[in-house]
């Protein structure tokens, strides 16, 4: 059985969101992204406290493709340090995995 993954990842504007989701669904590198926000981060940057606007994409995937996936995002994300997270899927609903499965297999 795949191991499977919810990757997250924030970016500054709903488009560059829609950018990264089109991208790795259409690659199927994830089988799906959700896009929520806009939701306010505030962080430290090179030593001063930030505060941005952001909006942040999860994408249910499997962990083999993990590294294929976190290189893809980097590719197009705008921000020299972006958050990608990866965090395991304990369970789930056979039938969604199974469609997880489906969706990132090369067509």
């Amino acid at each position: 059985m795949s191991e499977f993954i919810l990757v997250h990842t924030s970016i500054d504007s709903k488009d560059g969101a829609q950018k990264i989701a089109d991208l790795v669904v259409s690659k199927r590198l994830a089988a799906c992204c959700w896009i929520s926000g806009p939701i306010t981060s505030t962080y430290w940057w090179k030593g001063k406290m930030e505060q941005a606007e952001e909006w942040v994409c999860q994408l249910k995937t499997r962990q083999e493709l993990y590294s294929d996936l976190e290189q893809a995002i980097k590719n197009i994300h705008p921000y020299e340090e972006p958050e990608i997270v990866a965090i395991p899927i304990l369970s789930g609903s056979q039938s969604f995995l199974d469609w997880i499965i489906a969706e990132t297999q090369a067509k």
